[in-house]
């Protein structure tokens, strides 16, 4: 608890002390022996009731005298001081104890409602203590601690044991563990070496790491995260949208049929004055919206807070809202659904030669090279490369390499390399770029480059249609063996092959025609092309780790992990949070109706305690539903 929670429940806590005390001498009928014993028992009452209520029936004068009258505030005002009226009326039996308590009640709920604000924002929250407060540079030969926003692209910094990595960059030396869960909500710690790439917002858990920036301050990842979060409140749900309204309305209407209960009930049916009047307060005290004013924007600050947690960004609620309608989802490949790097997925070596032999050759023949597919021959390499074997290398523009090892010749390369040298090559089922290697002129095998698929892929698509989304499409640039291949191996249901970015968007506006009036369709993606495509979807969902700023931007959701598996939790988060939602609104106003109706002269059927369980105890009760968003089922 805060310092203004701990003081408020101090009040409670004198003001329900004293309650109590007053109570227990109304039943056992002391005030009744004393002179003037009504007006001392009002007086008694009237005491808990100023201690704990002075600063609501400070808040209703304001609105008062504001021109803004018409909220919960008076409402309570109104009628808990309508309550001891009644003192006034002899045919009245006094319920100046149940004015204190309408008071001291709607107190506690007010402070309970605080408390599960605060715990709900505190996921949230936590996602603002990553700011980075310096970063450590070398300056003058000395290690000093800088601002952020004061480090060059490109200038070096150095990340100690138990700071916080201040801006996104490539480790130049050192190597590390980084504790990412501030980002991903991921609990295993990265263990990062030269060459990595590290994100702002980490924490350097063990070695020291130099890291060479590639993004100034206000472009790196800690700050697009906290201005994602900052924003997250504008953009409010429909259903949140119409709460606000609805009590906007709602409390002036209440307030006019209350006046009407009070006046007209006993002109027009013949009701005592004091009967009318009671029924009219406890009217008023029933039908507070306090239930659904805090509990919806609280079940979706719940949510938005439990998405965050597990390294999901939900830039309002409104998207959280409309996600737990989509059934139709379309995914860009490249980055997405695949890492977007080319990596060994088999090596073909012919009969009698060994594997590891005709991979040792294939990495000796590229160790010169620096294309993104030579690299990764030479990574999938176990052994080491000894520079000194390798000699007359020789690049074949868009064929291959030829290169002397250990005096043999050896060519690594596609289907025309191996022709022009009248080396005869087999075909291969899989889908990729296929490297033959040949040695000495004799073929030895082939080893299949492809852009590697996400570990939790098949997992991701899988995980999706058990959450009920019906229809999975991949949209692709890529050729169409390579997007059939793709669908295949990940149950994809439908791809759409070889198509420019603005082929994505017309199919997206396929998608969401087809659908009209019924689910909504999101588009995952994570490249500067995919920008307009995430815009003009339903629902935007952007990789955010090495995502570009445009598709973040663009995206209504970012997955800080780039795990596609991280949709289907997305999708249950905001389900849940949607009934959560809808329960609270047919439980509160179900049980306010039938309390309304119950306090009606003509029936005076409810009592005002009932009252106050209907206003105090339906809110804490829809309070304690709402935060259960802040659990997640992963």
């Amino acid at each position: 608890m805060n310092k203004k929670q701990k003081k408020k429940l101090r009040r409670i806590l004198i003001a329900l002390a004293l309650f109590v005390v007053f109570e227990a001498l109304s039943i056992t009928g002391v005030f009744d022996l004393l002179p003037y014993g009504i007006w001392v028992e009002f007086v008694a009452f009237l005491i808990p009731y100023l201690i704990v209520g002075h600063d609501v029936l400070a808040r209703a004068w304001h609105g008062i005298t504001h021109r803004q009258p018409f909220d919960e505030n008076l409402l309570m005002t109104i009628a808990t001081i309508g309550a001891f009226a009644l003192v006034l009326f002899p045919d009245a039996e006094p319920h100046m104890a149940e004015g204190a308590a309408v008071m001291l009640f709607y107190q506690v709920g007010e402070l309970f409602e605080s408390y599960a604000v605060g715990k709900t924002r505190k996921s949230i929250t936590d996602m603002m203590d990553i700011a980075p407060e310096y970063a450590n540079v070398v300056r003058d030969g000395e290690l000093v601690q800088v601002d952020p926003g004061e480090i060059a692209v490109g200038e070096e910094i150095v990340c100690k044991p138990g700071e916080r990595v201040p801006l996104d960059g490539i480790v130049v030396s050192g190597r590390s563990q980084l504790d990412t869960s501030a980002l991903t909500g991921e609990s295993v710690p990265r263990v990062v070496e030269e060459g990595a790439h590290v994100t702002s917002g980490c924490v350097n858990m063990t070695g020291m790491l130099v890291v060479r920036t590639t993004a100034a301050f206000e472009n790196s990842t800690v700050s697009r995260i906290l201005e994602l979060v900052e924003n997250a409140s504008e953009k409010k749900a429909r259903t949140e949208n119409f709460i606000s309204r609805f009590a906007r309305v709602y409390t002036p209407i209440v307030v006019g049929l209350a006046v009407l209960i009070a006046v007209v009930s006993p002109l027009l049916l013949g009701h005592s004055v004091s009967k009318s009047i009671e029924s009219a307060l406890i009217f008023l005290v029933v039908s507070c919206p306090c239930a659904l004013v805090i509990s919806v924007p609280l079940s979706f600050f719940g949510g938005i807070g439990a998405a965050s947690r597990t390294g999901i960004l939900v830039k309002g609620s409104s998207y959280l809202e409309t996600l737990a309608a989509v059934d139709t989802i379309a995914f860009d490949k490249t980055g997405t659904l695949t890492s977007g790097t080319f990596g060994v997925v088999a090596v073909h070596a012919r009969e009698g030669i060994d594997k590891e032999l005709l991979l040792s050759y294939a990495a000796h023949a590229e160790a010169y090279s620096d294309h993104p597919i030579a690299m990764s021959v030479v990574s999938s390499y176990a052994g080491t490369i000894d520079r000194d074997k390798i000699d007359g290398v020789e690049e074949h523009s868009g064929q291959g390499v030829s290169a002397l090892v250990n005096a043999h010749r050896v060519l690594i390369g596609n289907d025309t390399l191996m022709q022009g040298a009248g080396v005869d090559v087999p075909n291969c089922h899989l889908i990729g770029t296929i490297l033959h290697v040949a040695l000495d002129g004799d073929y030895l095998g082939h080893i299949v480059i492809a852009d590697m698929m996400k570990d939790d892929a098949v997992q991701a698509i899988q995980a999706l249609h058990e959450a009920g989304v019906k229809h999975c499409v991949m949209l692709t640039g890529d050729r169409e063996e390579v997007a059939q291949a793709v669908a295949r191996e990940l149950g994809i249901d439908e791809y759409r092959a070889q198509l420019m970015p603005q082929d994505k968007v017309r199919q997206v506006e396929s998608l969401l025609e087809s659908h009209e009036g019924r689910g909504k369709v999101a588009f995952v993606g994570d490249g500067i092309n995919d920008a307009p495509v995430l815009m003009r979807a339903d629902v935007g969902i952007a990789m955010g780790g090495m995502g570009s700023d445009a598709a973040i931007e663009a995206a209504d959701i970012v997955l800080m992990d780039d795990k596609p598996s991280q949709i289907a939790c997305a999708i249950r988060i905001a389900r849940k949070t949607l009934r959560i939602v809808k329960q609270n609104i047919v439980f509160a106003l179900a049980v306010k109706i039938v309390i309304m109706i119950l306090a009606l002269p003509m029936i005076g059927i409810s009592t005002m305690w009932l009252a106050v369980f209907g206003d105090v105890g339906v809110s804490v009760l829809a309070i304690l539903n709402a935060m259960r968003c802040l659990r997640v089922q992963k």
